[in-house]
């Protein structure tokens, strides 16, 4: 049950994870004191695509809790239309008859309406995007997938945090020890106080969550993406390919595994296409996935290569040139059947961490969820 108590919620870590608690906080009436070690986030919240994606969510809880963020993404975009909410869905176009055979499960399945799930002839893929002018036989076509702009998303719900009259955010912070129950003390030696305090410290694994948590069920997976010029023209769905559906527990890819092994250097750096267009006209594209410790330092141009082959086969012309590359890594649950890991690490302290890919989808359900449990 909510309480209708006015509470303090101190809440660690200013990524999507984080800031969206302190949202669902300040929407129940209540304060929040937001501490963050950087100036502004600058992990896996500022480093994806931005993508709200429904479609490749695996069935039963991830699922349920993607559609309702979904819903959630649209009502905060209405309130905050420099988040740069817009539902734009997306199209994963196919070329062999085995990746036609996956894209035609998923539209036929159970829960293809609620994702929105339609397979589409080339014809009917181009008219919902025109910019596809190149090779495929036909496209699997999502109407829930959405997208935000991963770089200025949380400055902009910060805005409206603060508007509230009840948000104070505290940046170049670290905080560095729980002080007994529903207190933190920072490296400026202040203690920070609440009814609550949430630690959402994304791949922050170490130091204090380490020592308040041990060993979690959460790895880090780092990625390498890139961003483009603007492409001239409007791309206007998010743009997956069919090695998605090798990554994505909503499709079942066993025969396409077997009978169609990936290009080498997808298979080498665990990759899939996804790309999304910026506001400004640019394309994100991605992705790798790495795993075992410790990471490169470096990015690796095969990658990139492989991904410029990719996009420029699926839209018959020339990549526009790179403006940016970058890595970037994120927490993720070991357990494929976990959402995100909750675990209460002192009486008042709880520690939410490793929606891995994703966070930016399921960020505001997560948060709703915690909210709940507390009764906030």
């Amino acid at each position: 049950m909510r309480s209708t108590k006015v509470r303090k919620i101190v809440i660690v870590g200013a990524g999507a994870l984080g800031t969206l608690h302190a949202w669902h906080a300040l929407e129940r009436g209540h304060e929040v004191v937001h501490i963050e070690r950087e100036t502004e986030a600058r992990g896996a919240s500022l480093r994806n695509f931005g993508q709200i994606w429904v479609s490749g969510r695996a069935r039963g809880e991830e699922l349920d809790t993607a559609l309702r963020a979904r819903e959630l993404w649209e009502r905060i975009g209405a309130r905050v239309p420099a988040l740069g909410f817009r539902p734009n869905g997306s199209l994963t176009p196919v070329r062999t008859d085995l990746e036609t055979a996956v894209a035609e499960a998923a539209a036929t399945a159970p829960d293809a309406a609620a994702r929105g799930f339609k397979l589409l002839t080339p014809a009917e893929a181009r008219a919902v995007n025109p910019a596809l002018r190149g090779d495929f036989t036909a496209a699997l076509h999502c109407s829930r997938d959405a997208a935000v702009e991963p770089r200025t998303a949380q400055l902009a719900l910060r805005g409206a945090l603060r508007a509230t009259g009840r948000y104070t955010f505290l940046p170049d912070r670290e905080v560095r020890e729980v002080v007994g129950e529903h207190a933190v003390r920072d490296d400026h030696g202040d203690t920070h106080r609440g009814d609550a305090v949430l630690l959402c410290t994304g791949a922050w694994l170490g130091g204090l969550v380490r020592e308040v948590a041990g060993a979690v069920p959460v790895r880090r997976v780092r990625l390498q993406m890139m961003q483009t010029a603007p492409l001239g023209e409007p791309l206007t769905t998010s743009v997956a390919d069919a090695d998605s559906f090798r990554y994505y527990p909503a499709y079942d890819s066993a025969a396409l595994d077997a009978g169609q092994p990936q290009e080498p250097v997808a298979a080498a750096h665990h990759m899939q296409l996804l790309m999304v267009q910026r506001l400004d006209g640019g394309l994100t594209v991605g992705d790798t996935h790495a795993y075992d410790h410790p990471f490169p330092f470096d990015t690796v141009e095969e990658p990139y290569e492989h991904l410029h082959r990719v996009v420029e086969r699926l839209l018959g012309r020339p990549l526009p040139p790179v403006r940016r590359r970058w890595a970037g890594v994120y927490a993720q649950c070991t357990d494929p059947a976990r959402v995100v890991h909750r675990q209460r690490v002192r009486d008042g302290v709880w520690l939410v961490t490793g929606p891995g890919g994703r966070g930016m989808t399921c960020a505001p359900a997560i948060a709703e969820t915690t909210a709940n449990d507390l009764g906030w």
